[in-house]
């Protein structure tokens, strides 16, 4: 009988974490890396956000609060849910906790018993899997190829469906793709959903800010207001308000569930920091006029990066909606052979051979669910992103 749990054996550290790791340790070695793996807004904090934080410590505003978020933060989430995607919630429909990663995995311990079925689309986020796997529940993936957008056909999502699927898992804008549901996209999905009454929704909506070119923004229980006691819509204040640090995400959903996943909570971590929760009322409820200027800049290097990675011999990079990554194929790269005379079998070939010849760190597609792609993050310098790009052509310019 070993120290370590056998559930371990099924689950993986994140390779996206890993990727972002083994740039750093580089760079300390003094290797010229530019590290295109992390998921992060490269813009501080708005500085009103950040002095909220800074007054909730010099108020001393740092003690335990409720379990699972304050009066303050809940009543200003309501508040956004309402004026933004126009649902109606109660402060005891709503959960606040260290991230949306937390409020996932509280859902998922909260609900799954052993061999409950979740509905994946692919490609996935890195870490939807392994908490599913974590939480004694099966994965159920439905590839969604380049060909459909990376979204997930209506037919496609019927088939998966079985007696003991629980939950869909959406995510739009997705992280890896940046592909984002229109209202008709999502409506295809929620009739389906209206026909298996046994099946909820959790939708991931952390991206919801960062949308291009005019695309609305659309969450399930809006389309179709009927899967309301079915569905915890899930976001956070990391990505649109440059809070990736701070660790708040929060949900709205059922009473029932939401009272679940705080006894999760309260016997895992307890409270997210009351700093942080300070700062995300002020996120919420302060002025928002930041995130189109931020969108802007996110929007120019999404068309920079595409146009040049579209030049690099083998690639082919869609131009997505919104997040801020793009999904390249590297389908044309497969089967030639490196500068250094190593031969590329797939996607995680071309990321490793990228990094060691032109120090360019990328996340290769495997991790995500879909091969053979990578993503790269573009919420980094701009000139910072030319200068990968370009590097990333003469790699592929060199392959034979």
């Amino acid at each position: 009988m070993g120290l370590i749990a056998e559930r371990l054996s099924r689950i993986k550290p994140s390779p996206t974490i890993a990727v972002t790791t083994k740039a750093q340790e580089l760079k300390a070695a003094g290797r010229d890396v530019i590290g295109l793996g992390a998921g992060e807004p490269d813009f501080d904090t708005p500085p009103n956000i950040a002095a909220a934080g800074i007054k909730a410590i010099e108020q001393g505003d740092t003690r335990y609060t409720a379990v699972d978020g304050t009066l303050a933060l809940k009543k200003a989430i309501c508040a956004k849910l309402k004026r933004e995607n126009g649902l109606d919630y109660k402060p005891s429909q709503v959960t606040v906790s260290s991230g949306g990663k937390q409020v996932i995995y509280n859902a998922l311990m909260a609900t799954l018993d052993p061999g409950d079925e979740v509905i994946i689309p692919a490609p996935y986020w890195v870490s939807y899997p392994d908490m599913v796997l974590l939480a004694e529940g099966k994965p159920v993936f439905v590839p969604c190829p380049q060909n459909n957008g990376f979204r997930m056909r209506a037919e496609d999502f019927e088939a998966a469906i079985t007696p003991k699927t629980k939950w869909v898992i959406l995510n739009s804008p997705s992280n890896p793709t940046g592909a984002a549901y229109s209202h008709d996209d999502l409506k295809a999905l929620t009739d389906v959903l209206m026909r298996h009454p046994h099946v909820h929704v959790l939708t991931d909506d952390m991206y919801e800010h960062l949308m291009y070119d005019d695309f609305q923004f659309v969450t399930p229980a809006q389309v179709e207001p009927r899967l309301y006691d079915r569905t915890l819509t899930m976001n956070g204040v990391s990505k649109a308000y440059c809070m990736t640090g701070w660790r708040i995400g929060y949900a709205a959903g059922p009473e029932k569930l939401i009272k679940a996943m705080a006894v999760i909570q309260s016997q895992s971590t307890s409270n997210p920091s009351s700093i942080s929760q300070a700062a995300a009322v002020e996120a919420l409820n302060g002025p928002q006029d930041f995130i189109p200027r931020n969108n802007a800049v996110f929007q120019e290097r999404r068309d920079l990066v595409v146009e040049l990675l579209n030049k690099a011999p083998g690639i082919f990079c869609p131009r997505p909606e919104g997040a801020f990554y793009v999904y390249p194929s590297c389908a044309g790269t497969i089967g030639k052979t490196t500068k250094s005379g190593k031969r590329i079998e797939n996607d995680t070939d071309f990321t490793t051979a990228l990094l060691e010849e032109e120090g360019v760190a990328v996340v290769q597609g495997e991790a995500f669910g879909l091969s053979p792609h990578f993503r790269i993050s573009y919420a980094t310098a701009t000139e910072t992103l030319r200068d990968a790009c370009q590097r990333i052509i003469r790699f592929c310019e060199g392959l034979r």
